[in-house]
């Protein structure tokens, strides 16, 4: 948000905060959810740069194109275990994993 907006909101009595501090979210929880939007993020690149639409995306995947919507949105009901294993199946490989971890 740039500066002069936050002035105007915080003028107006508004209260202007970061996600971690409105949901209270502790570091751990934090780290996770940066790690989830980093693997859906990283998740979603892979597919387009296959120029792959959501369906057949998930046809490779053997999900549904829901599924890989979810995933890509870094919804919660996605587990990292299946994250992990559709990047695999992407062709993202653990060293390259690493570096979207590390990121």
């Amino acid at each position: 948000m740039n500066k002069e907006k936050r002035k105007k909101l915080e003028a107006k009595g508004w209260k202007v905060t970061t996600a971690t501090e409105f949901l209270e979210l502790s570091n751990d929880e934090e780290q996770i959810v940066e790690l989830r939007l980093a693997l859906s993020e990283a998740l979603k690149e892979r597919r387009l740069q296959e120029n792959l639409t959501q369906e057949n995306f998930a046809k490779i995947l053997r999900s549904s194109q829901s599924r890989v919507a979810k995933m890509e949105a870094g919804d919660s009901s996605v587990t990292f275990d299946l994250l992990i294993r559709s990047l695999f199946k992407a062709g993202v490989d653990k060293k390259k994993l690493s570096k979207i971890i590390a990121n």
